[in-house]
């Protein structure tokens, strides 16, 4: 692998009305397709009470013959992102101009009812009042007397239950079941396509339902990257393949936390979408979106462009890293699926194989052949990744062909870190502990050893390995999985242990605050992230709110951040995409470590 940190990780980014409802968006499984619903009075009093939504009487400034101006003037409590206005006048009223928002439905002809959305420059105010003037006609009668109310849309009404540690268990610093509980609704949130009737997240509806291949194939569904709406398979699937990996392992932990039908639904998500992106015997789709046209816009996946580029592989443009990856999350994902699901476990054996040999026969560096990758997840190597699809292949079938080819491929050389673009740590722990070969313990103990001070690691003032300022908890979570299965190996264990419960510790609040949204003390409130950051349909959303002051409309539970910078410094900043930003990648691993059942580091 390339020794240079720019190598490593590439990617930028880029109230009620006058009857006591409100409008909210609602929609048919799972979406949030523009919808009129009428909620129950109990519900418009519970949204009222929290400050969401604000209600003016109609100010008339002056009127002559049947024309009339005035204002609505709210006083918001809190600072807004995007809002309706529901206007109610007591006489018909008609030709309304105004300039502070767009009409939800044009009007045509007397009206007494009429709704206003924000512009996509115009949906941010600080708390405060807010006047909105306009000027029209009355149809017959008086000069209008009337009032609105404005609904503030970064309400989500999202509520997480609260998990218990279980029974039994020994005392805990941390929840450590409501760890594993957000981080597998951080993947929800990072879903693609059309959403089922479980979604958790209401912020969330159907998008990318045109994602298509170049000969017009299904390629809906999978997760966003990252705080942006590309699909990014090779970070993708190396996800995958590590929660699969933490599920086998740690199945227990998921269970005693009572998550352990949300992970299989989690990890199902990608698998099934890496089943449709496998086209033909020897093709295979690899990323949905173009990073530097998503990256040129600010907006939530609902709402972006549908027209996405898709790229692929083939015989003629290898690349047998990320077709190894892919087949490395299916190989796991069919050991995972054996009881709970043979057909699809099968089924994913057999496309296991199948990519295998695609990636065996074609080999090379896939952002050679995908251009749009290069500049996001340029791929350094592809030997790891050999070794790495092989491994899983042999440990899901047991063919010993696999085992030879995984040996001949492995390089016998300490880890950097374990990431989407290098395999070696993982390689290690697998080989071990299939073949018992004390080669790779040494190799394991060298790469742990490397994590050391006295091995040269950097260490923060408050001691987290700074592998590189890029997403650095990603790394030291990361490495803290391998060395919890290092010791579970019986590779040092106790120092090990010890090691790895003070880096997922760092990030879940030892320094003061914690590093994973919605959890623990202090957490981010503002993670680089269209999704949640943007407003409620139909609000339309924009760079205006990515400049938001405030929190995320949305909280993006159990995300972990980037993370601070070499000296512990942390800044809760949306722009900082270094710092704050979140991605599939980063949670992997920490979710993995998290799950960790042995109650000598409780429950780490």
């Amino acid at each position: 692998m390339e020794d240079t940190d720019a190598a490593r990780d590439t990617r930028r980014d880029g109230g009620d009305n006058v009857d006591g409802t409100v409008v909210v968006e609602l929609g048919g499984q799972g979406t949030m397709s523009r919808s009129v619903v009428v909620l129950t009075a109990l519900a418009a009093v519970a949204l009222v009470s929290e400050g969401k939504n604000v209600t003016a009487d109609l100010n008339l400034m002056q009127h002559w013959d049947d024309n009339w101006e005035g204002k609505f003037c709210f006083d918001l409590p809190t600072g807004i992102v995007g809002y309706e206005i529901i206007m109610h006048f007591d006489t018909p009223v008609k030709n309304i101009q105004q300039w502070e928002a767009d009409w939800v439905q044009q009007p045509s002809g007397c009206s007494t009812d009429l709704t206003l959305v924000n512009k996509e420059s115009h949906g941010l105010h600080p708390a405060g009042q807010y006047c909105v003037r306009m000027m029209g006609k009355v149809c017959q009668g008086p000069p209008p007397t009337g009032h609105a109310t404005l609904v503030d849309l970064t309400e989500d009404g999202m509520q997480v239950p609260t998990v218990p540690a279980p029974a039994g268990a020994a005392p805990m610093k941390y929840n450590y079941a409501e760890v594993l509980e957000k981080s597998l609704l951080f993947y929800e949130a990072q879903r693609s396509g059309p959403l089922p009737d479980s979604n958790r997240i209401p912020w969330r509806g159907d998008s990318g339902l045109q994602d298509r291949g170049q000969g017009g194939e299904d390629l809906t569904g999978g997760w966003y990257d990252a705080g942006d709406n590309v699909k990014f398979n090779f970070p993708m699937a190396w996800s995958t393949t590590v929660l699969c990996w933490s599920l086998l392992e740690f199945r227990d932990a998921y269970s005693q936390a009572g998550q352990l039908r949300y992970m299989y639904d989690g990890i199902r998500w990608p698998l099934e979408y890496f089943l449709k992106c496998h086209t033909k015997p020897n093709e295979l789709y690899v990323q949905v979106g173009s990073g530097g046209r998503d990256h040129g816009s600010w907006t939530s996946p609902e709402q972006m462009d549908p027209n996405r580029p898709a790229f692929k592989i083939d015989s003629a443009h290898p690349g047998s890293d990320v077709a190894m990856e892919t087949a490395a999350a299916m190989a796991c994902g069919s050991m995972a699926f054996n009881a709970e699901d043979p057909d699809f476990s099968a089924k994913l054996l057999t496309e296991a194989k199948a990519i295998y040999t695609f990636a065996k026969n074609h080999q090379g560096i896939y952002s050679n052949s995908v251009n749009d990758a290069a500049a996001y997840y340029r791929s350094s190597n592809m030997t790891d990744e050999n070794t790495w699809g092989a491994a899983w292949l042999y440990k899901a079938t047991q063919d010993p062909q696999y085992l030879q080819e995984a040996r001949q491929s492995y390089s016998h050389e300490p880890a950097w870190g374990f990431s989407w673009d290098e395999k070696i740590a993982g390689n290690q722990i697998l080989l071990y502990n299939l073949t018992q070969d004390q080669s790779y313990k040494a190799d394991i103990e060298s790469s742990m050893a490397a994590w050391s001070k006295a091995g040269g690691m950097t260490y923060t003032p408050k001691c987290l390995a700074f592998r590189l300022q890029w997403g650095a908890l990603r790394y030291s979570a990361n490495t803290a999985f391998i060395a919890l299965m290092a010791a579970q190996s019986g590779v040092r264990p106790a120092e090990n242990r010890q090691w790895a419960l003070c880096q997922i510790h760092y990030a879940l609040g030892d320094t003061g605050r914690s590093f994973v949204v919605g959890f623990g003390t202090n957490p981010p409130t503002q993670p680089h992230h269209r999704g949640s950051s943007c407003p409620m349909k139909p609000a339309p959303c924009g760079w205006e709110a990515q400049q938001n002051p405030g929190p995320n409309p949305h909280v993006l539970y159990g995300a972990l951040v980037g993370g601070p910078g070499s000296s512990d410094q942390y800044q809760d900043d949306r722009k900082d995409y270094i710092h704050n930003e979140v991605a599939c990648d980063y949670n992997a691993g920490f979710q993995a470590a998290v799950a960790e059942k042995d109650s000598t580091v409780q429950g780490v």
